[in-house]
């Protein structure tokens, strides 16, 4: 697996770059449910202290994508089926309120930010990149929050993020995602904050019937 220290990334904190690889592999499904993440080894590998490491495992943590067993350390975490139903739920109340939110405030550069993460979607997609695609469509669910301009919703979102970006790998459509999110655009796009609301209502719900047969 790759290092983390690449030419991009130099700038940023290690434990930064050591929780999004690690965050990364989680998702794509190099370490399954239970998994023993261990921060010796982890350190090896990344040729790095344990000290970046030990403070990525504890973001991922924090972020609920990993758990602390008292007999074996981190492990990576699993969702039951209440946890995912409560998590749409969640999902509901905040995207919502984005979305409602973004409509109001969105400039034409923002709208123009969603538009060039929709755009790159596709194109991953076409080349056959779909874990860029992947990333880029949880950016997009992303920048509405930063659009929406609201701390404490953003405060909200941000102990939820890893294991809401989690819940969208689980999309396997990734074309009617796209389109998906071309129709959310429009509507945020349109300045009409109850039209935004009633789309992204859509969105989530499309998504948490389709769930049982995603995984």
């Amino acid at each position: 697996m790759a290092q983390p220290a690449e030419e991009p990334q130099r700038d940023r904190p290690l434990r930064e770059v050591i929780r999004d690889t690690l965050r990364t592999r989680i998702f794509e499904g190099h370490y399954a449910p239970g998994t023993r993440l261990i921060e010796r080894d982890l350190a090896a590998e990344f040729n790095v202290s344990r000290l970046p490491v030990r403070e990525a495992l504890r973001m991922l943590v924090q972020e609920g994508i990993l758990a602390e067993r008292a007999s074996r350390g981190s492990v990576v975490a699993a969702l039951s089926e209440k946890d995912v139903e409560d998590l749409f739920d969640v999902r509901h109340s905040l995207e919502v309120l984005a979305c409602r939110l973004a409509a109001r405030r969105a400039t034409p550069e923002d709208i123009d930010k969603l538009q060039s993460l929709i755009d790159r979607a596709e194109d991953a997609l076409a080349r056959g990149s779909i874990n860029e695609a992947h990333r880029l469509n949880s950016e997009f669910h992303d920048e509405v929050t930063r659009i929406a301009d609201n701390g404490f919703l953003r405060t909200a979102l941000e102990p939820l993020q890893g294991r809401m970006h989690w819940l969208f790998r689980h999309v396997t459509d990734l074309p009617e995602l796209v389109h998906e999110h071309r129709e959310l655009l429009a509507a945020i796009a349109s300045g009409d904050p109850e039209l935004a609301a009633v789309q992204s209502t859509h969105h989530i719900d499309k998504y948490r019937e389709q769930y049982p047969d995603t995984v």
